[in-house]
């Protein structure tokens, strides 16, 4: 520009010639830009050259469109748009840098004219998904799944904490979260992949668990379709933002439900953060949705479900193909009632009442949760089999050893001891008063039953509360022996 600026000032008052001969440039140039009137900026243009694979793109956008019909999995990557045009396009000669480039300008095209969608949510609607993050669960990490709930309105959002993501899961989490927001989504927009249903085409299968659900606390529900994360733009960008701000570095707890009901209080603290859109706080914006909720039953939902399970041998059952719970061993064999709930799995004898619960497992990994407890009434009836039962790892080592030396006789009065306090105390508690017993010298039946009872009641550090004053008695008594 400086030098097009030299040639029209000196083109004011010299000839074309001389400013040619003082600039050294064609006198051509000098005429163009001497005489141009207008130097507006105008629009960039790109110079396009013909392309050797100009004659191949025909193939590649058709292989492309009949890409979005499938899977997304099983599309085609450009190193194989590439390989098919070597096999199947004569003449082809062009190198894969040209393929590439081509693919992902036509696949970035599509990604943008699909993206840029925006969306307007009303007070009380909602959008429900799962993330996954690391915890540190009674000192091991464990990746774990969370569903998060998100009012897109006032970009608030609520988190529980579950070991999978599935009806159950889906539905105790909601239920915890109705429950501390005092009311009920009118609308819950779902990924087509969550636990709690599936949309086919025009046609959505619900689970059983959450059609009762739903049925129970009245809100209404949509599916996204499939592979369309981007319905649900919301909680997708909740999810992640819970992980960075809550989960870093890794929660440590011990028991996850307790965790879940902090975790909402957490909420409350992110909710005075301000909205990235409407720059107001989000707690003010979240007022409309709380008007909008629906009122909570009167009645909470129990969530679980039932099924019978038959055992196998060893009185045990297998849940979701890979988790095995043991039972009682009297059960080996024959049908027996499991609840089954989000964070634990109930054994229920005839009567209904509860044998044993375990921690639901989670997870690809063969698991095998036992209670040895459950078979203390077979190893009675059974004593030569305590050096090798399950039972006799739980016991610790100074009860262990005196229990190896006893004679059957002396055993089964043992096991019949821990064998009635578990019933009547626990498992724990009827161990840890054996093993004082045996401390002290005072290992009858008798002796162990108070232990264990002040165990349960106080425990054995408690010191003996004082008492009321008797010195009054004392006085009387002093004073009516006297007078006799």
């Amino acid at each position: 520009m400086s030098q097009i600026e030299d040639i029209r000032e000196m083109a004011r008052d010299r000839s074309v010639a001389s400013i040619s001969r003082i600039l050294s440039i064609d006198e051509k140039t000098v005429r163009k830009y001497a005489k141009q009137d207008d130097f507006s900026p105008k629009p960039p243009r790109r110079n396009t050259r013909p392309s050797r694979l100009d004659a191949h793109t025909h193939l590649i956008d058709r292989w492309l469109t009949e890409d979005e019909k499938r899977w997304y999995k099983q599309r085609h990557t450009a190193k194989k748009i590439y390989e098919r045009l070597v096999l199947e396009s004569p003449g082809f000669d062009c190198s894969y840098n040209v393929v590439q480039r081509y693919v992902s300008k036509v696949r970035g095209t599509g990604r943008q004219l699909r993206a840029n969608q925006e969306l307007v949510w009303h007070p009380g609607q909602t959008q429900a998904d799962f993330g996954e993050a690391d915890f540190l669960q009674r000192g091991a990490m464990v990746r774990k799944k969370y569903l998060t709930l998100s009012f897109p309105q006032s970009n608030n959002s609520f988190t529980q904490v579950f070991g999978g993501e599935n009806a159950e899961c889906v539905c105790q989490g909601l239920k915890d979260m109705f429950g501390y927001i005092g009311g009920v989504p009118r609308l819950i927009i779902f990924d087509n992949a969550t636990g709690v249903g599936r949309r086919m085409g025009e046609v959505i299968r619900e689970t059983k668990v959450f059609r009762q659900f739903r049925a129970h606390y009245g809100f209404s529900v949509r599916f996204c379709n499939p592979r369309s994360g981007h319905e649900k733009g919301n909680v997708e960008n909740k999810i992640g933002y819970t992980r960075r701000n809550m989960f870093v570095p890794e929660p440590a707890f011990d028991d996850v439900e307790t965790f879940n009901r902090e975790l909402l209080d957490r909420h409350v603290v992110k909710a005075e953060e301000i909205h990235y859109k409407k720059l107001l706080p989000i707690k003010e914006l979240y007022r409309a949705d709380e008007q909008a909720l629906l009122r909570l039953p009167a009645k909470p939902f129990d969530v679980c479900r039932y099924e019978y399970v038959k055992s196998d041998g060893y009185g045990k059952i297998h849940l979701d193909a890979r988790h095995h719970y043991s039972t009682r061993p009297e059960y080996a064999g024959g049908e027996v009632l499991v609840r089954i709930r989000a964070h634990t799995v109930d054994i229920l004898d005839e009567n209904q009442q509860l044998v044993v619960q375990h921690a639901r497992q989670y997870g690809s990994s063969r698991s095998d949760t036992l209670d040895y407890r459950t078979s203390l009434a077979m190893l009675l009836r059974n004593a030569g089999a305590w050096p090798n039962s399950g039972i006799r790892e739980l016991v610790p080592p100074i009860l262990q050893e005196l229990m190896d030396a006893q004679p059957r006789d002396e055993l089964q009065a043992t096991l019949r001891t821990l064998h009635v306090l578990t019933n009547r105390y626990s498992f724990e508690t009827a161990l840890t008063a054996l093993e004082e017993g045996i401390r002290i010298n005072r290992s009858s039946f008798c002796d162990t039953a108070v232990l264990a009872a002040r165990i349960s009641e106080y425990g054995l550090d408690t010191a003996a509360e004082q008492g009321p004053d008797l010195s009054a008695y004392d006085t009387l008594l002093a004073v009516a022996g006297a007078t006799t």
